[in-house]
């Protein structure tokens, strides 16, 4: 059996042969691709013969999956599959795994680094600290005593939640179903409307769905405090990022914390948020630490070992 990792894990192709190493003592070839390439027909000539295809968040198209019917199994490496045509995988009777909860510890730090960096206005004194001015003019604020909001709360919306409540906080969540454990530790569940209304900081951690995208839409964040802060390390799309600047802009809003967008970075120079005041803007970063790049590798060739044994795990679909 053939398996191909179509794109860069963000570790050696040294750490991914000693990872794989339980696939390849079994007799199945591993090819390993150190380079990410998105054009339909370069991606048709790589899965060409493949059983297995690994990849993390690059695109892959119907057409590319359709292309050949020896496809069996895509273990993702990442969390979200919406870049994968599900439908086509569904057609060809194609297992889709993910890795689910390899970056649960790291986006929950980053969350956190986003609204620290916006309370205590981190980027914009960096700054003035470099060009011999003072803290004058620069508002600070505590995270202690804040209503944090909590939208979804799966593996890393329930830390975040957690860590929140370390932090002194007082802890909102939205959710489908309420966990009963963050209930117990004294997380209160609301509707979405009145989560909004309540809270000092709103931090976004659902899966992105044809029900949640354009979930924060401009009526949406109208029912927020003035003064508020929204943060997003889920998915782009989740947001309405030009009704988001526009409540920057106009005041209606006290800041953003942002990882995602409705593209991935680099962004062109005109997109809406990066004209915004009180933002501070990374370049999809949550997932990426050096401990959850291995972590996701690993889980990504259990999946496929426990695949091959009869057994698997992690599956979407």
């Amino acid at each position: 059996m053939k398996i191909a990792v179509l794109e860069p894990l963000g570790i050696s192709e040294e750490e991914i042969r000693a990872i794989a190493k339980p696939i390849t003592d079994k007799g199945h070839e591993l090819i390993v691709y150190n380079n990410k390439v998105t054009e339909v027909e370069a991606l048709k000539e790589r899965v060409k013969e493949i059983d297995v295809v690994v990849l993390a968040n690059m695109p892959l198209k119907g057409e590319v999956i359709h292309s050949n019917d020896r496809l069996k199994m895509i273990s993702v490496a990442f969390t979200g599959v919406d870049h994968i045509d599900l439908e086509a995988c569904k057609e060809n009777h194609i297992i889709v795994s993910n890795s689910a909860g390899y970056s649960t510890s790291s986006v929950a730090e980053l969350t956190y680094g986003l609204i620290i960096s916006l309370l205590r206005k981190i980027v914009p004194l960096d700054d003035v600290t470099r060009k011999e001015k003072t803290m004058a003019g620069f508002s600070q604020t505590d995270l202690y005593g804040k209503t944090l909001g909590v939208i979804g709360t799966g593996s890393i919306g329930s830390k975040v939640a957690e860590i929140g409540l370390a932090f002194g906080c007082n802890v909102l969540a939205y959710n489908r179903s309420e966990n009963k454990d963050l209930v117990s530790k004294g997380v209160r569940y609301l509707p979405l409307e009145e989560l909004l209304k309540e809270s000092d900081i709103v931090t976004v951690h659902i899966p992105l769905t044809t029900e949640t995208r354009g979930l924060i839409d401009a009526e949406k964040l109208k029912l927020m405090k003035k003064n508020s802060l929204l943060i997003n390390t889920a998915r782009g799309p989740i947001i309405d990022n030009e009704a988001l600047a526009k409540a920057l802009k106009n005041g209606n809003l006290g800041g953003a914390g942002i990882d995602v967008f409705d593209m991935e970075p680099p962004l062109p120079l005109e997109y809406p948020l990066l004209n915004s005041p009180n933002t501070v803007l990374t370049p999809h970063i949550g997932f990426a630490t050096k401990e959850a790049m291995k972590r996701r590798a690993q889980i990504t060739f259990e999946n496929i070992l426990c695949w091959i044994e009869g057994n698997p795990q992690n599956r979407v679909i």
